[in-house]
């Protein structure tokens, strides 16, 4: 147990988590130069295309240091605000990590939310300063950087480019030396924490997990402790680049994956605790909680006739995404859909892309919203995701909406851009910290409803790409929110509801019916764009109808045979604008997001 390293890679996104993952991985010799390709961890079409790893990745390597022989556990973790779920689990089965920084960009707003989940799993944190190869790194900035924004000892900060392969080895002997070996009792009953699970087609549901006490032994009967439910265990296996290693147990320490042949992965709860069901032990490792989606948004079916597909689909992307809620829904506009809960807006961006690629669906989605507290006359709380679901105006006591404390790094000349930008999205300042004269961190509580839509992009335009942004949610405060409606030509589009603050309503509500008109094809008749509080219309706009030529025929004679045309033509105008039914395009339901 004395040689066994188990660590993870933590960083904010794009600072070369991955890439230093390949190196560690082809420094320890796990693979050949022949099967080596690039983002080796990141296993999805979607991760290799953009770059970002969206699901943490376990790999066992052997490692051979002064004649002695180790075995190095690396975790992979995502970078995204969205999956720090993911993070903070990777980081519970860890005993240290290695705390990425780009020697260009320095420390960024997600680096400071990962060291602070390290430090909650007391674990010994290594700086290393990657990217060392670029004609802008300043190392030496980037390491006083480390020392006053996260407060720890980057004297010693490693630093690799795992780019050219500058420092790896360097890197694996400080891992080696640095990093505590696991500690536990080899002899006590078994205990281990699922860190990770997904669906496999062949063998089922399988958990990764992490053994603090005892062994788990193939054939053994073991214990779920957050559902009660007892498994037999049918396989072991070691993690690895390429192919899974068979054994026959897992030892104190170790990092394996637990093959129970079920059928369904919402059994195996990442964050659980595994013991024998003979024998169980009394505390689990830490506290479970599930992972509770913060944004929400309605998916449908372009053809009505694929919600049986859609509903297998993310059945199916469930195995192997705890992460992912849904349930039905139906909107008079869409017709049969699902309600689907996300934790984030990238996340959402994710699975909508994964559902349309790889189970070949055309879907649209509706704006996301956030979960509202809406506190009714006789005392009743309710919970409302879906702004159509908001009771009458005159029922309402009160709304409470969630709030988030957000963290902002910027440099220094676009704090007045970056500041303006939060006080627009209504939030208040709770801290302002210099790193150092170039960079400055704003720490400020905001309403979540504030940053679903669009905030991201307008932060990085704002400071042409170089401020940072990270949240932790916060609590539910009251606000003054009214539901706006959509009407088109008399009908409200349950679809593009959304809840707004009162005081923008009316601008808001203008923006979006001025973006409505652009999108919706002309008609025969002309088709009235309204947005409503409740009865009250607040902005209107006009899709003029489209002209046909009834006069085409008329190739001589009197005046009044044309008149006469276009009299019956307009009678049947105003028929048809009672009875006409408007198709709206899929760029109409996401107009909402294009409201600022």
């Amino acid at each position: 147990m004395k040689n066994i390293r188990n660590f993870s890679i933590i960083a904010h996104i794009d600072h070369g988590k991955s890439t230093l993952a390949d190196r560690i991985i082809q420094e320890c010799g796990a693979v050949s130069e022949r099967e080596l390709k690039k983002q080796m961890m990141d296993t999805m079409d979607i991760e290799q295309e953009r770059g970002i790893t969206i699901k943490a990745q376990s790999v066992r390597l052997d490692y051979v240091k002064d004649g002695e022989h180790y075995v190095l556990n690396l975790i992979d973790t995502p970078g995204h605000v969205d999956f720090s779920y993911e993070v903070s689990k990777s980081l519970a089965s860890s005993d240290g990590a290695l705390l990425i920084v780009d020697a260009a960009q320095g420390v960024e707003a997600q680096t400071i939310a990962n060291v602070y989940l390290a430090m909650e799993n007391n674990l010994e944190l290594i700086p290393v300063i990657n990217k060392i190869d670029l004609p802008a790194a300043d190392p030496d900035k980037v390491a006083e950087e480390i020392e006053t924004s996260i407060g720890i000892d980057a004297t010693d900060a490693v630093l690799v480019s795992a780019k050219t392969g500058v420092g790896i080895r360097e890197l694996i002997d400080a891992i080696v030396e640095r990093i505590p070996a696991p500690v536990g009792d080899t002899n006590a009953t078994t205990k281990a924490i699922i860190y990770d699970s997904w669906f496999d087609p062949y063998l089922g549901a399988l958990a990764l997990v992490r053994v603090f006490d005892g062994a788990i032994t193939k054939g053994q009967n073991i214990l779920l402790m957050s559902n009660g439910e007892q498994h037999q265990v049918l396989d072991l296996m070691y993690p690895h680049p390429l192919k899974k290693q068979k054994t026959k147990a897992i030892q104190t320490g170790e990092i394996g994956i637990v093959v129970l042949g079920l059928k369904e992965v919402s059994v195996v709860n990442v964050g659980d605790t595994i013991t024998d069901a003979k024998n169980p032990t009394a505390e689990p490792v830490g506290r479970y909680e599930p992972a509770k989606p913060f944004v929400f948004a309605g998916i449908y079916p372009i053809d009505t006739d694929q919600f049986e597909e859609l509903r297998d689909a993310l059945d199916k992307l469930k195995l192997n995404d705890s992460s992912l809620s849904y349930e039905p829904e139906t909107s008079i506009a869409l017709g049969f859909g699902f309600r689907v809960g996300f934790l984030g807006m990238l996340h959402m961006e994710v699975i909508k892309e994964r559902l349309e690629r790889e189970f070949g669906l055309d879907l649209i989605a509706t704006a996301p919203s956030v979960i509202y507290n809406v506190y009714l006359n006789d005392g009743t709380m309710v919970e409302v995701q879906n702004p159509s679901e908001l009771p009458p105006i005159n029922h309402i006591d009160r709304i409470e909406e969630p709030y988030i404390k957000a963290t902002v790094i910027t440099p220094s000349e676009y704090l007045g851009n970056v500041i303006t930008l939060l006080v627009n999205k209504r939030g208040i300042q709770e801290k302002m910290t210099y790193l150092n004269e170039d960079r400055v961190m704003l720490e400020y509580s905001l309403p979540m409803n504030e940053i679903v839509v669009g905030f991201y992009d307008t932060l990085k335009s704002i400071s042409k790409g170089y401020a940072s942004f990270d949240y932790e949610p916060s609590a539910f405060q009251e606000g003054d929110l009214v539901k706006l409606d959509v009407r088109v030509a008399g009908d409200v589009v349950d679809a593009l509801s959304v809840i707004v603050p009162r005081t923008s309503s009316e601008s808001r509500g203008r923006a979006l019916v001025k973006n409505m008109k652009e999108l919706i094809p002309r008609q025969l008749f002309e088709v009235a764009v309204q947005a409503s509080l409740g009865n009250k219309v607040i902005a209107r706009e006009t899709v003029k109808s489209m002209g046909k030529n009834v006069t085409a025929k008329c190739y001589g004679g009197d005046i009044t045979r044309k008149r006469k045309l276009l009299e019956k033509q307009k009678a049947g105008k105003k028929r048809m604008k009672s009875i006409g039914k408007v198709q709206l395009p899929q760029e109409a339901f996401m107009s909402v997001l294009k409201m600022d």
